[in-house]
């Protein structure tokens, strides 16, 4: 039986998105998402950010190269993935990531005419993709 592997973030890119294939032609898009914390500790409000490396893969990838840019907002639900590796000098190394199983693109906001009014995206784009 399969252990409980879940995880939800909800932040912004920290960059623009970046794709890649595989030798069989499957793509795989990558991005950094910066999640913020608030917490009061005597009596200040602290702010904790954290920084997480997200993959998709597949359609998922695709509609994320093509939607997502630096500063969107995105929920993000996935399973946390460890690499680990040996270096040339024999040091054990390890790096933690979020493989994706959904994305949620949050409304984009323009300033028009000194107010802020979302921008309406195409009936193709989806708010939602899985």
């Amino acid at each position: 039986m399969n252990s409980l592997n879940s995880i939800l973030v909800e932040g912004n890119l920290t960059r623009d998105p970046e794709i890649k294939r595989t030798p069989k032609g499957t793509s795989v898009c990558s991005f950094s998402v910066a999640s913020n914390r608030f917490y009061r500790q005597d009596e200040e409000t602290k702010k904790e950010v954290s920084f997480f490396n997200v993959e998709t893969w597949a359609g998922l990838a695709d509609v994320c190269m093509e939607h997502l840019n630096k500063g969107r907002g995105v929920r993000v639900v996935g399973r946390l993935k460890q690499d680990r590796w040996v270096d040339t000098d024999g040091g054990n190394h390890d790096k933690v990531k979020i493989i994706a199983e959904h994305v949620e693109f949050k409304p984009v906001f323009s300033k028009a005419g000194g107010e802020e009014k979302e921008e309406k995206e195409d009936d193709e784009q989806l708010l939602t993709a899985v």
